[in-house]
């Protein structure tokens, strides 16, 4: 079974095309392509997002606290079969700080895990650790399938610095309905077809060169949130349609969705 865990910064700026094709003219001077993207390929990413039935996780998130958490399925196959390797992940974001640590199984695996915590065979500590943060979380939030997104990711490192991530985002997909990793990505996109979501993912500072860059092209950093966006589309939706959600800590003001921090 395999592990990541890491802690980072993760700021994330919206592109259009124009944008994107002048800083990838610096990018290929200073990063790598990530294995799966040399020659201008892409792979994609397929999640599920689980929450409470009343959405707990995304409403606090949403309200920017210092702390917050998040826990979510991915795969790396769309579809995904029973045997395929997918990954369970608690992320969080302590200050501006984001950690994230996960564990993998199969996809038949991690549906036994949720439905009465049956675990893989485990041979390391540290994954046994992870399912044991798992297990507390799991405890502590009842969470059931509540938002499916994928999206198509360009990944680039640094040449000097293999720590410096820079990844590209488009075709950001999303579905409240049939939550499962094992049917095709389809849904409503998130963003425009001529724009990309660009997250810078470093440690310390972000380089200088980069700096230089997305200053003379005025591209600034942004607050986006994949899930955070859906889920505001959806209550967005529900409210214009004139469907009932019930929803404690949420207003609307101005045709605008206000989040009570205090939830």
């Amino acid at each position: 079974m395999a592990i990541n865990t890491f802690a980072r910064k993760e700021i994330k700026f919206l592109l259009d095309m124009h944008q994107y094709e002048e800083l990838m003219k610096v990018i290929r001077e200073y990063m790598d392509p990530d294995e799966y993207c040399k020659g201008g390929k892409e792979y994609g990413i397929y999640n599920i997002y689980y929450d409470t039935p009343d959405d707990y996780l995304i409403r606090t998130s949403l309200s920017k606290p210092y702390y917050k958490e998040k826990i979510r399925l991915r795969s790396y196959y769309s579809p995904a079969a029973p045997d395929d390797k997918v990954f369970l992940e608690i992320k969080k974001k302590i200050g501006g700080i984001v950690t994230k640590r996960r564990v993998s199984m199969t996809l038949a695996e991690s549906e036994k895990y949720f439905a009465d915590r049956s675990k893989p065979v485990i041979k390391k500590y540290i994954t046994e650790q992870v399912f044991r943060e798992l297990d507390v979380f799991l405890d502590h939030y009842p969470v059931i399938p509540k938002q499916y997104i994928s999206y198509q990711r360009e990944a680039f490192f640094g040449k000097d610095n293999h720590d410096f991530r820079l990844t590209f985002d488009r075709k950001i997909t999303d579905r409240r309905y049939d939550l499962t990793l094992s049917s095709e990505s389809y849904g409503n996109y998130i963003i425009g077809a001529d724009q990309k979501l660009m997250e810078v993912k470093v440690g310390d500072a972000i380089p200088d060169w980069l700096v230089r860059k997305l200053s003379e092209l005025g591209i600034f950093k942004t607050s986006f949130s994949k899930y955070g966006r859906a889920y505001q589309n959806y209550v967005e939706d529900s409210i214009r349609n004139e469907k009932k959600i019930y929803v404690s800590g949420i207003s609307m003001i101005n045709n605008n969705i206000l989040l009570n921090r205090s939830v």
